[in-house]
């Protein structure tokens, strides 16, 4: 049986998530609802819950912010939001798991069915990778957190040169003649750095427009980067390539 609580500052919300999941999970047990994040502290110390459904936007004290208070999380962990698009992208990215309300039945057993599924998960990872992604703003020296097969990497964006796809895979070129794996497939690595200074080029190529050197004309012609490498533009991104080189 897993040990479940609901955070949320809305009772209803919390009334409700507990129905469907009396209803439609029997293998789940709702042990607590916390209306604050205070409470929700201290009972999951004193619980030590499986799973906690945590609401993202509360007064006074938010779940990401509750999070942080955490020594360590020693638990599953599903979110509850209202959140707009851009948000999803960095809970996709980082599969942190998470439910649109109104929380609809079969999503909350999908979920469900995920964490029974997951043996070990590496949940400080995942989530220090939905901080990164949720940070809109772009500073000189801005660093992302990178899984690989090892762990967590952190990298300099202004560092990557280029990211090649390679099959669930891709390896970033970086500066030094440096290469890293990260287990992350190339639209995933796009959409991470979708408010950086990256365009994809070709179906298997996404560049840092601040490396380009030069573009060679060609059907789609190739780009010669800062490390001396070229690389194949693909007929259908030359356009929205040159647009980003030219804006004006």
């Amino acid at each position: 049986m897993i040990k479940a609580i609901i955070v949320d500052d809305e009772p209803y919300s919390c009334e409700t998530l507990s129905v469907l999941l009396e209803r439609y999970c029997n293998n789940v047990s709702v042990i607590a609802s916390c209306y604050n994040a205070m409470d929700a502290l201290t009972v999951i110390k004193n619980q030590q819950p499986d799973l906690v459904f945590l609401d993202v936007e509360m007064p006074r004290m938010n779940g990401f912010q509750m999070l942080e208070q955490l020594p360590s999380i020693n638990f599953d962990l599903i979110f509850t939001t209202s959140y707009n698009q851009y948000a999803l992208k960095a809970f996709r990215f980082s599969a942190i798991d998470y439910l649109m309300k109104p929380i609809d039945r079969e999503e909350l057993q999908k979920a469900i069915q995920k964490i029974e599924l997951r043996s070990q998960r590496p949940i400080n990872q995942q989530l220090e990778i939905l901080f990164q992604k949720m940070q809109r703003s772009v500073t000189p020296g801005a660093k992302i957190a990178l899984p690989t097969l090892e762990g967590l990497q952190i990298v300099n964006i202004d560092s990557i040169i280029s990211c090649d796809s390679d099959s669930n895979y891709t390896i970033l070129r970086l500066k030094h003649k440096e290469k890293l794996t990260v287990s992350r497939t190339l639209k995933d690595i796009e959409e991470l750095l979708e408010d950086h200074a990256f365009v994809r080029v070709h179906h298997s190529h996404l560049v840092n427009l601040n490396e380009v050197l030069k573009y060679v004309k060609g059907e789609g012609g190739y780009l010669v980067m800062s490390d001396g490498s070229s690389i194949d533009v693909s007929r259908s991104k030359k356009e929205n390539l040159l647009k980003r080189l030219l804006p004006h």
